[in-house]
């Protein structure tokens, strides 16, 4: 049994930055690989932030590439092109599958609960008659990209529970490639229905979109594990050591590299063992 451990570590509000590293700056770019998981102007600008951030703290250059969508970014990893990603649960198991020698590095908190969980949702109009799931048939749903956890690997598994069929009883089924996208389509009246998450949801509500007033949670899952940062195992100790603290010491304020506002990191720990009851364990 895979279990994921999210240990209990200072958050960036509990710790100050980093001092700078002293690494001479002839040494090769670090590659990081992100997951389109928000609007592309939102991501570059976090993306640049953080950016900064970490190449203050290493000192060394940081190279962000944004994947054009979720397999790229495992491409990415099982081919070595990147030292480090963002992945989702369902992406960070395919890389394993495919032969990426990766390790887990940290998790964020989820600004929201102040835990490194979050929770996949279906959203709907305020004013829809869509009032449980079985209601979508025969409705138009937006889901992300089927390498998506919350986007659509946990909706669809909800589904299959209520013998739910999307591509035989929806009208139509569309991906929209990133939680923004697809909160657009609710918005904008493309589909009747939207996959995405708790975080994403309310990060919208801030910008004013889908408000309490105009939208509202048609369906939420039990708690997942947040999606886990990894690294090439072929990183030296040393710059894995540095790499956990420059994200644990993450200054207040910054909001997760993939969109969703975070309260710090997390260490995480990847282990088997025969039992689930160390309530700091999450089940992959």
């Amino acid at each position: 049994m895979m279990l994921l451990n999210t240990g209990c570590s200072p958050t960036g509000s509990q710790s100050s930055p980093p001092p700078r590293d002293k690494t001479p700056k002839n040494l090769p770019p670090l590659k990081i690989g992100i997951l389109p998981t928000q609007n592309p102007k939102d991501q570059q600008r976090m993306i640049q932030r953080f950016d900064n951030y970490l190449e203050k703290s290493l000192g060394r250059t940081i190279d962000v590439k944004l994947a054009k969508n979720y397999n790229e970014a495992v491409d990415w990893l099982v081919q070595e092109k990147v030292d480090i990603a963002y992945l989702g649960l369902l992406n960070y198991l395919e890389a394993l599958d495919r032969g990426a020698k990766i390790e887990p590095l940290v998790a964020p908190i989820d600004k929201n609960t102040g835990q490194p969980w979050y929770r996949s949702c279906i959203i709907v109009k305020s004013d829809s008659s869509i009032k449980t799931l079985t209601d979508l048939s025969g409705k138009r749903v937006a889901f992300l990209d089927k390498s998506s956890t919350s986007g659509y690997l946990i909706p669809m598994a909800a589904f299959k529970k209520l013998n739910i069929n999307p591509e035989q009883d929806f009208s139509q089924l569309i991906y929209a490639g990133n939680h923004t996208k697809s909160l657009e389509a609710l918005e904008n009246g493309i589909v009747d229905a939207a996959a995405t998450n708790i975080p994403s949801y309310l990060k919208r509500q801030k910008k004013g979109e889908l408000t309490p007033q105009n939208s509202r949670i048609l369906w939420e899952s039990t708690p997942l594990p947040q999606s886990p940062v990894v690294v090439l195992k072929k990183l030296s100790p040393e710059l894995i050591k540095q790499l956990k603290k420059a994200f644990i010491n993450t200054p207040d304020g910054f909001e997760d590299i993939n969109g969703t506002e975070s309260a710090g990191y997390t260490l995480v720990v990847v282990y088997y063992c025969n039992n689930t009851h160390n309530t700091n364990e999450v089940l992959l």
